[in-house]
Order: structure tokens, then sequence, then C-alpha cells
């Protein structure tokens, strides 16, 4: 459905990588300051989605409208004004290895923001607190930090040009349940502090039903029949928790169910 208030409209969008199909007829519009959390099983398309919101995938067929723009019409020139009021929370944190934290900080300002080095180094700064980290790390490389503290310096990052739209892929991946609810809880204040709107891509349940307003969930397309939705689950995380899918049910609670049998059913067809 699309919105009036959407800053996102996402319309019957399908993606192909040569014969393979990855999304089909998608439509989801992300209201402004809407926490959003896509949820599915690997292989789904939940990053290809992330990617095409900001253009670096092309549709084979629909659109995505990012503020009533859309994104596949635009210029690079347009597309990379466009991209700069995104920030972008990487699965790995995508930190320059060869740069220091106040460097990798500071490379989108120097990137796209004019200003004097002292206003940048004061947003720096701002960003880092706001992760809760201290300035003794700004002299560290990303190798000397823990993974955990490597995703707060990639949000500090993302902070520092006050996106209108945060997009997280996959944040609490590789960290431990502790660490994950402090990624958690730094989201949910960033959302707060900042009224941004927030789409993340996760694995993670536990974090989309604290973090999340609303949960999309996908499906892969093997598994679907050619007239079934890829869209098996959208509504709150209370909501999720009462589905009568048994495909979400089973994802939610981190159940196998007829999967192992599908998996021998797939591998004595190969060998057929």
């Amino acid at each position: 459905m699309v919105s009036s208030n959407s800053i996102i409209d996402i319309c019957d969008l399908n993606i192909r990588f040569g014969r393979q199909h990855v999304l089909r007829d998608i439509s989801i519009s992300v209201p402004r300051g809407q926490t959003l959390a896509i949820i599915g099983e690997s292989g789904c398309g939940k990053t290809v989605l992330l990617k095409t919101i900001v253009g670096l995938i092309r549709p084979a067929r629909g659109h995505v409208d990012f503020d009533d723009q859309r994104v596949d019409s635009l210029s690079e020139k347009e597309l990379a004004q466009q991209r700069a009021r995104f920030g972008f929370v990487f699965q790995n944190a995508a930190l320059f290895d060869s740069m220091t934290v106040a460097e990798n900080i500071l490379f989108p300002l120097r990137q796209h923001r004019a200003g004097q080095r002292s206003e940048h180094n004061e947003l720096m700064h701002a960003g880092l607190a706001e992760v809760g980290l201290p300035p003794s790390v700004l002299g560290k490389r990303p190798a000397e930090l823990s993974g955990g503290m490597r995703k707060r310096v990639g949000l500090a990052r993302a902070l520092v040009m006050h996106p209108e739209v945060l997009l997280y892929d996959e944040p609490t991946t590789g960290l431990d349940p502790i660490v994950s609810d402090v990624i958690n809880e730094l989201m949910i204040r960033t959302s707060e502090s900042y009224e941004v709107t927030s789409v993340i891509v996760t694995h993670d349940i536990k974090s989309a039903r604290k973090v999340a307003d609303r949960v999309v969930m996908l499906y892969p397309l093997p598994r679907l029949d050619p007239d079934e939705s890829q869209v098996i689950f959208d509504g709150t995380p209370t909501e999720i928790d009462k589905s009568t899918d048994s495909r979400v049910s089973q994802f939610v609670r981190g159940e196998a169910g007829d999967r192992l049998m599908e998996m021998r059913s797939r591998e004595r067809k190969a060998e057929s």
C-alpha cells in the first residue's frame, strides 16, 4: 500500500540477476518516522531490497520512490544528492581499515558537506558521544576495536550527516547478546533523538521485536507458488507472535519445521 505520508514507496518491484528472480511484485510503503524491520531467511532478498532503495540495483520491473522521486530515473548527480540524505550502517561496519576512527567518522562530512574543520570535529565528537564511545578511541584503527565498538563507530559515521533515513544491514549479526542489546538500545535512542525513518534488515527476531514499529517478512521465491505473495507477514511485532502462518511462526521460534525434509527431497532430485 502507498501512504501520502510515506518517504519510501516500493511499487511492484521485481529484481532479477540473469535468470534468477530474487524479488517479485514487492509493494511496501514506509511512512516518515517509522522503524521498519525486514526479516526472513537467507536468500529471500532482504539486502537486495535495501540496495535497490538507494539505487545501487536497478529493477527489472516496478520502481522505488524516495520522497516522491523515482529513484531509477535520477541522474548520477541527483542520485548522489539523494543518497546524502541516507545513513548506512553495514553488516560488518564497513570501516576503512587504513583510517583511524576519527578519519572514518569524518569521511562522509568531507565528501558531502562543506564546512570548517572545527565544525566537522564538533559533529564527530557529538556522533561519538551519541553512541557512547569515549574520545580515546578516535586515534585507533578498526582492527584495534571489538565487533560491537566497530558497529557503534559505523553508526556514529552515519549520524554525523543527520540523515533523514537510516538503513541497517544485519546490525546485530556476530555480536553477543549483551552487545546486541546495546546496539538495539542505540537504534531506539537514535530513532527518538533524530526523528529518522529506519529500515532494518535482520535475522534477529528478538531485535526486530524490540526496535521496530512494524515487521515485514519476506520468503524465498523458489519455495513459493507462482501466484503466492513474497511478503508473508506485514504487521506489528506483537501481531507476528500471533501469526497462524506456519512459515512465520517457525521462523519466529527458530524451528526447522519441514525444512529438513525439503532439503533431503532436493538432494534426492539433484542426484536423480
